[in-house]
């Protein structure tokens, strides 16, 4: 019977939705009594002892206000808490109190700080003390007010590993929502730069920051932006990368619609083009859409070079992700279906390789490839002191001890490391470049030449279909705009860029 009742009270629980518990984040307000404001405060975060209470007195007409300063531990700097709240309220004293609003009266003359607000609610009132403010009640009153007295510790401005520039600036974004919007804006010196604020994760209750040039933006990719992050249901948010997969247009498998940076300098510049920044409290990564092709291959070293210049970096970046998508593939198939395509004296050398080993091209070209994935992966995971070790096997051992012991052939490990070499080139397309060419040398293994003829037919047909927030992904390539080549692969002056600024959603 006792087996039976469960089986019974399961499957109830399997059809039947669950029953959620209350939500502890409600809209409830604050009490007159300042004490029954503490206790709910102390139940609603379990007595957690990073929650500090000081109950203080104000003196007023000889008698003695109970007012409570409430702080989270290690969320605000005490000597700023001490010198603008907790000592003037222990100093101050008025025996012609005339009994007007004491909040106004604290606001007003006695805590020096200048960002403070009003809360009026339990929620609102925990939120604030989670980001920072210092938040003092006052018996008799049913709000509180807040003091915005943030001096968490955090990571200090500087520079960026991933986006490292021989010119211009060495900052880079922080963790701290408000430091990378002070970053902005101190570059951005423009009244119509606008931030909005939202609270993205049903747990996390993370701050989310959208950033845009009013006048320059489009209005119709605002608020797609705007639907889109309000349908993030996500419970936590730790990086900019849980909303990427939100933000994204459907039908996007390789190559992103959203676009990452680390500098401010880089953000300001994609602000002016009518671009949108996300920017996630706690990463430094940017976000920012919508994000075309061509912008991979783009670096701010090329705007504080000479065009010339820039002009022969971007096509060596060009030939680099041609070379590292196609360039293992393509020998795959040139020696296993085509070798007479190959010179006379490379044929010969590269037919002597291939009989002195156990295995086929395709097979050495595969296995080495992997195996370079793995060094790459345990070189990011370990300790950097341990990094040298893997730097010593990786090229002794597995190289040139590899190549002598007639285990792959010495062209095999040509090819590899150059293809390695190539996809640092771009850094931002490195995950869909092994993708990429992890699928061309199966086909090059398989049906040859025209295989990968044929895959990247196909690859160029997914590309040119592919749309970031209504903008063609490959533009201004194709569709083709005269006018916008100046500065995809050929780079005009500063002067000649100059004379018409062209927003995204005009390409």
């Amino acid at each position: 019977m006792y087996q039976m009742f469960n089986i019974i009270k399961r499957a109830k629980n399997y059809f039947l939705p669950p029953v959620m518990p209350p939500d502890k984040h409600t809209d409830k307000k604050l009490d007159k009594d300042i004490c029954r404001n503490i206790d709910s405060i102390k139940l609603l975060f379990h007595n957690s002892s990073d929650l500090t209470v000081k109950n203080m007195s104000l003196k007023l007409n000889g008698a003695r206000i109970h007012i409570a300063v409430l702080t989270m531990e290690g969320l605000v700097d005490k000597e700023t808490l001490a010198a603008s709240i907790t000592n003037p309220i222990s100093d101050y004293r008025n025996d012609n109190y005339s009994g007007e609003d004491l909040l106004q009266l604290l606001e007003s003359d006695i805590i020096t700080i200048s960002d403070h607000t009003r809360t009026e609610t339990l929620f609102d009132l925990s939120q604030k003390l989670m980001s920072g403010f210092a938040c003092i009640l006052v018996n008799g009153y049913s709000c509180a007010v807040a003091a915005g007295l943030q001096g968490f510790a955090f990571r200090g401005v500087e520079e960026p590993d991933t986006e490292a520039v021989a010119k211009g600036s060495k900052e880079g974004f922080a963790e701290p929502l408000r430091v990378n919007i002070s970053l902005i804006r101190r570059r951005f010196k423009n009244p119509d730069l606008k931030f909005e604020t939202m609270t993205i994760g049903s747990v996390s209750q993370t701050d989310v920051c959208i950033c845009y040039l009013i006048g320059t933006v489009s209005e119709d990719i605002l608020n797609e932006v705007r639907s889109r992050l309000k349908k993030a249901d996500l419970s936590t948010l730790f990086g900019s990368g849980y909303l990427t997969s939100y933000l994204e247009d459907k039908g996007s498998l390789l190559f992103s619609g959203v676009g990452t940076t680390e500098r401010p300098d880089t953000a300001c510049a994609k602000l002016s083009e009518g671009r949108i920044l996300i920017i996630v409290d706690g990463t430094p990564n940017v976000l920012y859409v919508p994000h075309l092709m061509a912008e991979n291959f783009q670096t701010f070293d090329d705007y504080t070079n000479r065009p010339y210049f820039a002009f022969g970096a971007r096509l060596l970046k060009y030939i680099s992700f041609i070379l590292s998508v196609f360039l293992p593939g393509l020998y795959v198939a040139t020696a296993t279906f085509n070798p007479e395509l190959f010179p006379g004296q490379l044929l010969t050398k590269t037919a002597e390789s291939i009989s002195q080993t156990p295995f086929s091209v395709f097979t050495e070209v595969f296995l080495f490839t992997g195996i370079y994935e793995i060094m790459r992966e345990a070189g990011l995971r370990l300790p950097k002191t341990l990094g040298h070790a893997v730097s010593i096997i990786g090229g002794l051992v597995i190289g040139d001890t590899a190549v002598n012991s007639g285990f792959i052939g010495a062209p095999t490990l040509m090819i590899v490391a150059l293809t390695v070499i190539c996809s640092y080139v771009i850094p931002d397309l490195y995950a869909p470049v092994s993708i990429l060419r992890t699928f061309f040398l199966i086909v090059g293994g398989i049906w040859g030449v025209w295989g990968i003829i044929l895959l990247f037919c196909i690859l160029l047909v997914e590309l040119c279909s592919k749309e970031s927030f209504g903008i063609p992904f490959t533009a201004p390539i194709a569709p083709f705009d005269l006018f916008c080549q100046r500065d995809v692969v050929f780079l005009a002056d500063r002067k000649t860029l100059s004379h018409k600024d062209i927003t995204v959603q005009e390409i």
